[in-house]
């Protein structure tokens, strides 16, 4: 005799929203970029998991350069500066993005695996402006123990952005890898707390 097949749980909108809970996240920082606590006076990181932006000052407030999420935020921006610093991430003037205008110094990623002996031609150019990028980092972080709460939160706030249409979304990178809520999951409403105003995260999202 043939199994009954197993019954696979989607959730549904219609039937299935008062499941939907509310939950408050709380941003911290700025924060220094690690390693350059000395040059622009800001606290160390605190070396939790959770969700980070990195931003730039922008107006009154803040303005979103890039989102990711982590298990260990010092080992993670350690691995970043090593990125940064052998050419594989894409270096922005500080002063454009400033004024929330993206202008590449140079563009990592396949661009830069693609053309290493222009990155070792300009190396020490291209350095000079990796400095100036991290040491003007202002970092925030939301502690998150779960991952893929993390994960959801990292793709809802970078959605947003995306879909935005604000003349500052462009200093995001496109085309990262994301994963947002799957069917399984319930969607969690999620109002982001912070005392600072950070141009990119909206007052809430659904993750």
């Amino acid at each position: 005799m043939r199994k009954p097949l197993p019954v696979f749980w989607c959730f549904n909108r219609s039937k299935d929203a008062a499941l939907i809970k509310t939950e408050e996240i709380f941003w911290q920082g700025p924060f220094s970029w690690v390693g350059f606590e000395h040059l622009n006076n800001l606290k160390p990181i605190p070396d939790v998991a959770g969700v980070y932006l990195f931003t730039f000052e922008y107006q009154d407030g803040y303005i979103i350069r890039s989102v990711g999420v982590t298990n260990s935020m010092k080992k993670r921006f350690y691995q970043h500066t090593r990125e940064y610093r052998k050419g594989n991430y894409t270096v922005l003037d500080v002063e454009y993005a400033k004024v929330g205008e993206r202008k590449e110094i140079w563009h990592g990623w396949e661009y830069a695996k693609k053309h290493r002996d222009e990155f070792i031609e300009n190396k020490d150019l291209i350095l000079q402006f990796v400095e100036k990028e991290l040491q003007a980092y202002k970092i925030f972080i939301t502690e998150v123990l779960d991952r893929r709460k993390r994960e959801r939160i990292e793709f809802a706030i970078m959605q947003s952005i995306y879909s935005s249409k604000e003349p500052w979304d462009d200093l995001v990178d496109h085309g990262m890898a994301l994963r947002g809520r799957f069917n399984d999951e319930i969607p969690i409403e999620v109002k982001n707390v912070c005392p600072y105003k950070i141009y990119g995260l909206p007052k809430e999202i659904e993750i």
